[in-house]
């Protein structure tokens, strides 16, 4: 927006600018839905009149006739709508003006970028993939580009009529990047180091004050040698973030608190990490009482029991309710999709952790996390990986079975 302000061709081109006002009339068409009366009132007069007469007078007589006939129709239509108001989008009407529009940028790429589309309501998605589809995505000169949490994403949907409409995968859009290849720390150790470096050093300096504590970091390594004891400590601080910047930020801002004038240890993250998970994420689950049952006891079956920091579901239950809720509230994170295991042939397994958070104040204890999965036959001692790159011959000790759970709830009912 701002590169196009500032061009003063554009400004000037009232090609461009009829362009736009031909956009805006396309995308707020009123429509009133509702009772539609209509009435009529009809009215026909005819008029006839005929007359004559003769007049004498000095000179010679003169006769006059006259005659007069009028018709008149009259007509009256009254329509009356009693409903709402709302703005009506013609696809077709709005795709053509964006194709005239774009036919006067004088071949300029425009990218559109939506985020946090997980935050749009599921059954309103759909519908929104749709018009992507019909209005943006065949323009040429339009790059699109949708950040979305796969979880909470509904591009398609078929429709009661059984038309489908939306965005398919591969065919209308791809989905070719996975953020969590570069932020989480399980999946490529040096990216989401390079990554969170570059985060806190932009955190940092950008717009920052000429003589603030900060200003001589000149680069991304630099945040790490002056604001931690050693790389270690940053690891740590990478790993409990789990992938998510914002948390990554908050872990660090009480870290830095605790650490006061010195440089920003191993203790003092897990201390922040703790800190974090119990003022945020523990707290927003406080309202829902079965799923902190259910975090409580992945903790004791995961933790405890096997000593590992993850668990593998079955992809077939990976839309229970329960599961969805501890993953809204970032206190499971899933690491890698579509895991199959040569034990268990024909099923696929999602990988989840448990946030840091959960587990770091047992880290100092006989029940301190090994590693990521337990793997290995079951009568023998477990073996423990990080997040797996190949498929593993044994598996089932690693698997979660969240039914069984379910199961022990006083309404006995599966949530789905």
């Amino acid at each position: 927006m701002e590169s196009a302000i500032e061009d003063e061709d554009l400004l000037t081109d009232e090609f461009l600018i009829s362009r736009l006002d031909g956009l805006l009339d396309s995308i707020s068409t009123v429509r009133v839905s509702g009772e539609v009366e209509v009435s009529q009132e009809a009215e026909k007069v005819n008029t006839s009149k005929l007359g004559g007469g003769i007049k004498l007078g000095f000179k010679a007589p003169e006769l006059e006739l006259s005659g007069e006939d009028s018709k008149e129709n009259r007509k009256l239509t009254t329509e009356t709508r009693r409903g709402t108001e709302g703005i009506y989008l013609n696809f077709s009407d709005i795709a053509r003006s964006l194709r005239l529009l774009f036919e006067s940028l004088r071949s300029r790429r425009v990218w559109l970028l939506l985020d946090e589309w997980s935050s749009i309501p599921g059954d309103i998605q759909p519908y929104l993939g749709e018009f992507l589809v019909r209005c943006l995505l065949p323009i040429q000169g339009l790059t699109v580009k949708v950040a979305a949490i796969e979880q909470q994403t509904n591009f398609r949907t078929m429709l009661p009529s059984g038309h489908i409409i939306g965005l398919e995968l591969g065919a209308d859009i791809a989905a070719n990047v996975s953020l969590d290849e570069f932020m989480v720390f399980e999946e490529n150790k040096e990216r989401s180091r390079e990554f969170f470096k570059s985060l806190f050093f932009n955190h940092l300096t950008l717009g920052g004050v000429p003589n603030s504590p900060v200003a001589h970091i000149s680069s991304a390594q630099g945040v790490v040698r002056q604001g931690f004891t050693d790389t270690r400590a940053f690891d740590e601080l990478v790993r409990a973030a789990e992938g998510v910047p914002r948390d990554a930020l908050n872990i660090a801002a009480k870290a830095a608190v605790r650490a006061a004038t010195e440089r920003i240890s191993v203790h003092d993250v897990r201390a922040a990490g703790r800190s974090w998970f119990q003022s945020d994420k523990e707290a927003a689950l406080r309202s829902k009482e079965e799923a902190s049952r259910l975090l409580n006891w992945i903790i004791d079956k995961v933790i405890r029991e096997r000593r590992a920091r993850g668990f593998l579901v079955n992809q077939h239950d990976t839309g229970n309710a329960l599961l969805l809720a501890l993953f809204d509230a970032r206190v499971l994170h899933v690491v890698r999709r579509g895991y199959s295991a040569q034990d268990e042939p024909g099923e696929r397994y999602d990988v989840y952790v448990i946030d840091y958070g959960a587990y770091v104040d047992l880290m100092q204890t006989r029940y301190a996390p090994q590693g990521v999965l337990p793997i290995g036959p079951e009568d023998s001692e477990p073996e423990y990986v990080e997040v797996p790159t190949q498929d593993l011959r044994a598996i089932r000790r690693a698997v979660l079975d969240v039914d069984s759970f379910v199961a022990t709830l006083p309404s006995a009912r599966t949530l789905t």
